[in-house]
């Protein structure tokens, strides 16, 4: 017999308005995302990416209160019958700005913080906390003061604390928005390791598609509240993604415009080095 395994993330006919809000943040969303997928959320600002992302960890409706319907279940949990805290033992979330995730006076507290409100023993604490700053690159910055470093080690700190808690899911909404080109590469190459090193299933949220595409097997795009496209990177930016308003990555732009002026390619690259690939085909040919 053939054992199904469920999805880590379903969601069904969401549809959910901020309290006093005149329209929805999200209306009627279904997805499932499978475990270990890399998953990229785009669209343009105010479709409802943050309101989804709230969703996977409790914070709709526990804390941002409001109209809700339908389903989602995280882990074979729904967000209506958990608590935040409960939910944070599965979902790890990393916000825009890592100053609003780093408080304490060291990294190195920082990232302790989450396994001992998880009622850790010290040793346990220890050892979390010794593995994430080691799988982020932030071992040299434990005695740091979160405000005396950059923001592209901030964010490091941000994951590192995060993944101290050991989640099955990374949420991240925006992490590069604060960085500068390399610092966003770098952030982004983190979590790509954390997802095929450790096969943790990632939620993210991004406009800079040119750095985040590469690494993902799925781009979701939203638009008014609304999942409109949905499927591999190529098949997205083969439809009609560019009328949306999205920031596709350039290199998808101009094999749209090779073709525009007649020049046939076999497929639709999403990155720099299958575009040169295509390049020397359509040389050769």
């Amino acid at each position: 017999m053939r054992i199904r395994h469920l999805p880590i993330i379903e969601i069904r006919n969401l549809s959910f308005s901020y309290a006093g809000a005149q329209r929805k943040s999200l209306n009627n969303v279904s997805i499932q995302i499978e475990r270990g997928d890399f998953v990229v959320i785009t669209g343009p600002s105010g479709c409802g990416k943050t309101t989804l992302c709230r969703c996977l960890n409790g914070l709709v409706p526990n804390f941002y209160t409001g109209d809700l319907s339908g389903e989602v279940l995280v882990c074979g949990k729904s967000i209506r019958k958990e608590s935040t805290g409960s939910l944070s033992r599965h979902v790890g979330f990393v916000f825009q700005n890592p100053e609003n995730q780093l408080f304490s006076l060291t990294v190195e507290r920082d990232v302790a913080f989450g396994p001992e409100n998880l009622g850790l023993v010290r040793e346990e604490t220890r050892r979390r906390m010794e593995w994430a700053l080691k799988a982020t690159g932030v071992e040299e910055l434990r005695d740091r003061a979160p405000y005396e470093l950059s923001g592209g080690q901030q964010q490091r700190v941000a994951i590192a604390s995060v993944l101290a808690m050991r989640p099955e899911i990374i949420v991240l909404d925006e992490p590069t928005s604060f960085l500068d080109p390399k610092s966003s590469q770098e952030i982004l190459q983190v979590v790509a390791r954390l997802n095929k090193d450790l096969g943790i299933t990632v939620f993210l949220v991004e406009h800079r598609l040119d750095l985040a595409t590469r690494h993902s097997n799925r781009v979701v795009v939203m638009d008014k509240g609304s999942i409109v496209l949905d499927g591999l990177p190529e098949d997205v930016y083969n439809e009609r993604a560019h009328l949306i308003g999205i920031g596709m990555p350039k290199v998808t732009v101009l094999f749209r415009l090779l073709r525009q002026d007649g020049i046939e390619t076999s497929r639709t690259p999403v990155t720099v080095e299958v575009g040169i690939e295509e390049l020397r085909k359509i040389l050769r040919s």
